[in-house]
């Protein structure tokens, strides 16, 4: 009986020092798990950080992306807003989406002008309700060129004629043709001249002219013959 006594009361000291080790080691070993675990809760949870927003062209329209890399998957609400001089101007549009360790992007409709501000905001429930830092700014070139119109030309442009420059040359005007001739006026007349006037140069066939000619010769003739016979009498 002796011995078994002496024995239990040198183990009591034992079981109360490995006791107390055991306690430090698991306090350790707790505040190390939770340390790790807070780290690694902080390490996959939702974050403003995961969020990157971009401007781009599809075609020649425009639209403004916002991609989410959460692993965790949390949804977000995502609101985009244009701005002027430091406030809203517009609301584009709202959009939900869950992120992924390779990401997920959601695309916004907007024909955004060249160095446009817009502000991209995300809301989380318990994780995140703030903007994306800095705002977005669009590019300085717009996805359609537009067509500029050519340039009037000016007077001052217009050639002008030079006074050296040969005069133009006048068309003779083209000769009347057979046809379009006029006929020559008929200058024969039937009608007689009035006595006192010179008809000398009428030679119709209703003339006396030649009548008047063959009384002359006659009387010539007879004028004649006379003065022959006269001569005859006065040489006898």
């Amino acid at each position: 009986m002796r011995r078994t006594n002496v024995a239990v009361v040198s183990a009591l000291p034992i079981s109360r020092r490995t006791v107390a080790r055991s306690a430090r080691v698991l306090g350790i070993a707790s505040a190390s798990a939770a340390l790790v675990l807070g780290l690694g809760g902080s390490a996959i949870a939702c974050d403003i950080k995961d969020f990157s927003a971009e401007a781009k062209c599809d075609g020649d329209n425009g639209v403004i992306t916002v991609t989410d890399v959460d692993p965790a998957g949390v949804q977000a609400t995502v609101s985009v807003y244009l701005q002027n001089n430091g406030a809203d101007l517009k609301k584009v549009g709202e959009q939900v989406v869950e992120g992924s360790r390779e990401g997920v992007t959601i695309t916004f409709a907007e024909n955004w002008k060249p160095n446009a501000e817009y502000r991209i905001h995300v809301k989380a429930e318990g994780y995140v309700d703030e903007d994306i830092k800095p705002n977005l700014t669009t590019p300085a070139t717009a996805c359609k060129k537009e067509d500029v119109p050519a340039p009037a030309p000016s007077d001052s442009a217009a050639p002008t004629p030079s006074a050296s420059a040969p005069a133009a040359e006048e068309t003779p005007a083209p000769a009347p043709s057979e046809g379009d001739s006029t006929a020559p006026a008929d200058t024969s007349s039937n009608v007689p001249t009035p006595a006192g006037e010179s008809n000398l140069a009428e030679t119709g066939a209703d003339s006396n002219t030649g009548l008047i000619a063959g009384i002359a010769v006659v009387l010539v003739a007879i004028g004649g013959g006379a003065v022959f016979l006269g001569m005859r009498r006065r040489s006898r």
